[in-house]
């Protein structure tokens, strides 16, 4: 909660790992935050979000991650701690100032925490973000819990001092999602003060012959970390005197300890909490005296490698049981069952425990149940987009390129057969990729190439990709998904919101205007809401050559809900006069709206005419219509225009609620 996140008068309170991290920045009086949003980090900016004003610190949400990294660089640069998180695949986006940085250093304490995302929770790839530690030369610390975690930023910020360099702190998905007590130390906040950046007389510029003496300096700056890392707190040896040990760090260790006890054993452990630059002495004394040792890490091999080369010098004849071994997979996350099922090879021990058996009861128990994929909320603009797109397209459908993008629109991904026409899973790459890849297909091909993009997403990383179409007139229909926040990620501002954290007022970004500005002349901008008169649009521009850029304007369900609520705005839903349905079910049938299902008894519907309807009604759940009215738009048997009691659907009124009590 936020108020233990500021708590003044509590020793300790129960945090979500990310509140932790919040937690220990703000203890380290942290004073310039910037961030991109991106699972599963999200919740830091969030947290800030809501506490930057009350705790003086200074915040901003970039356009994208290298902006946020800048950001508290450059802060820090002039005097200020400050700190960003982001995601594994947004340190790619930050990769090209990233390295830099470890040439340039800095000046005032400057953290950076990264969550890799082992199975792809959340992400489109399995990223290991360790080796960008290796490769750039920068500190890395790896918590195993939230109280860790908190610690953790708080030394960062001393690390990065004492050292004058950028200090990492990676997590992973199942470290960001843990909750616990959390002790918690005096916030010891002091005022704001500007600073300035003359007042240092430091140079951060990197080019030709400087460059190669930075990296000199770099790289004995890196032997001074590792040295500082051997007698690291965070990097601790428990357990009996054995020929078998363990090393293992972040969320790893938790599953060995739990192994462990299950076990009933007490093997050596070594728990690495410092793992760039590697305490190699550290290491070297733990493994010298062992038969062999298990290294338990996600992903890739990254200490399992290290490790062995070190043995060569101490120990040739140590057994590595690790990912080269078989034992362990370089693929997904790791639990309980296969963390014990290694350790219970290696140490010989007979376990009660039959993780196979639960697994393949629940995958039984499972499979009587009806398939659920995941579908766009109550109210999505998207659907409604995707619905008049979808018949646009008509039976044009072997005729276009379709390139997906980042964001809510990707489960179009998991929605393939409902969408089919779209052939929605052609491309998904990266944030903006869509706009660069539809330049390359329609060079290639024939086709007529239609690109799905974000609000968010556009200014993040679709602009250069715009310009590049724009420029060379290629012919390309642009959909910009305008639903005024960066959804996906928890409804958080971005530039066509209009304002930022603590709701202060922000310059609004017009997207059609940054277009006109880069040339584009055909913009078409459509209320995807008034669903049927968004169709000829989109046909009249899958038709015309050259490119098109049409914006799906309507706002995202859940963040218009928590705006009406803050104005005391009631939420109209619609409802499904079941005495008049024809059951034709084309409401259900065509556009999957999870407030739409099918009542549990059949009725009847005679016509003026004589015409019989029988069969089973659609029904609207009343607690999650979000009443964008789109389905009474496409009802047949509904005037939407011209409300009267003939409709089918009709707006939830207090008469109707009364009567549905009676």
């Amino acid at each position: 909660m936020i108020v233990d996140v500021i708590s003044e008068d509590k020793g300790k309170a129960f945090l979500f790992c990310n509140e932790a991290i919040v937690r220990g920045a703000l203890e380290a009086d942290v004073k310039v935050v910037a961030f991109y949003p991106g699972s599963p980090v999200s919740e830091i900016l969030d947290t800030f979000y809501q506490i930057s004003d009350k705790m003086e610190v200074k915040m901003e949400i970039a356009t994208n991650e290298k902006v946020a990294l800048e950001i508290v660089a450059g802060a820090s640069m002039g005097g200020q701690r400050s700190l960003t998180a982001l995601k594994s695949v947004g340190l790619n986006v930050a990769s090209d100032t990233f390295f830099s940085l470890g040439y340039t250093g800095v000046n005032k304490g400057c953290v950076m925490v990264f969550a890799d995302d082992p199975y792809c929770h959340s992400s489109q790839s399995e990223e290991d973000g360790r080796f960008f530690a290796e490769y750039g030369y920068f500190p890395l610390l790896e918590p195993t819990d939230p109280v860790e975690a908190k610690q953790m930023v708080k030394e960062a910020f001393e690390i990065s001092e004492k050292f004058q360099t950028l200090v990492l702190m990676r997590t992973t998905t199942r470290i960001n999602h843990q909750s616990t007590v959390v002790p918690l130390e005096p916030l010891n906040r002091t005022k704001f003060m500007p600073s300035s950046f003359r007042s240092y007389n430091r140079s951060y510029a990197t080019v030709g012959s400087r460059a190669r003496e930075l990296k000199s300096e770099l790289l004995k700056k890196r032997d001074r970390l590792q040295a500082e890392f051997e007698n690291s707190k965070y990097n601790t040896i428990t357990g009996d005197t054995s020929d078998i040990g363990i090393i293992t760090s972040g969320v790893s260790y938790n599953y060995v300890l739990e192994v462990v006890r299950k076990l009933n054993i007490n093997p050596l452990i070594l728990k690495l909490g410092t793992t760039n630059p590697l305490p190699n002495n550290l290491v070297k004394k733990f493994i010298e005296p062992l038969k062999s040792v298990i290294i338990v890490e996600e992903l890739t091999p990254y200490l399992e490698n290290k490790i062995k080369a070190l043995s060569k010098d101490v120990n040739p004849q140590l057994t590595i049981f690790g990912k080269e071994s078989g034992h362990f997979s370089e693929a997904n996350e790791y639990n309980i069952p296969i963390v014990l099922t290694v350790i219970r090879e290696v140490f010989n021990i007979s376990s009660e425990h039959d993780y196979e058996k639960i697994l393949l009861d629940a995958n039984k128990l499972k499979s009587i149940l009806p398939v659920r994929i995941p579908v766009f909320c109550p109210g999505c603009p998207h659907r409604a987009t995707f619905w008049a797109l979808q018949r646009a397209v008509g039976n044009n459908s072997d005729k276009i390129a379709f390139m997906n993008d980042i964001g809510c629109y990707s489960m179009l991904l998991l929605n393939k057969k409902i969408y089919s026409k779209l052939h929605p899973d052609d491309l998904l790459l990266a944030m903006g990729a869509t706009i660069g890849t539809a330049s390359g297909v329609s060079l290639a091909s024939e086709d007529k190439v239609i690109s799905i993009i974000g609000d968010s997403t556009f200014f993040h990383a679709g602009l250069p990709g715009m310009i590049n179409i724009s420029n060379n007139y290629e012919n390309v229909v642009i959909i910009v998904l305008d639903n005024s926040v960066t959804a996906m990620t928890g409804q958080q501002p971005n530039p066509g919101t209009g304002y930022g954290p603590s709701g202060a007022p922000k310059h609004k970004i017009q997207i059609e205007n940054v277009l006109k500005g880069m040339g584009f002349e055909n913009i078409v901008i459509n209320d995807c809401f008034d669903t049927k008169s968004c169709i000829p649009e989109f046909r009249k521009a899958l038709e015309e050559p050259g490119p098109t850029v049409i914006i799906s304007r309507g706002p995202c369900a859940l963040w218009n809900d928590r705006n009406k609520r803050k104005r005391g705005e009631k939420i109209q839903p619609f409802f499904i006069d079941n005495e008049i349905c024809r059951k034709c079910h084309t409401c259900m049938r065509d556009f999957y709206c999870p407030a739409i299902s099918m009542e549990s008894e059949e009725g009847e519907y005679i016509e003026e005419s004589g015409k019989t309807w029988n069969g089973y009604s659609s029904h609207i759940s009343m607690e999650l219509c979000d009443g964008c009215g789109v389905c009474s738009i496409l009802c047949p048997y509904t005037d939407h225009e011209n409300r009267s009691e003939k409709d089918v659907i009709k707006p939830f009124s207090k008469e109707r609620e009364v009567r549905h009590d009676l």
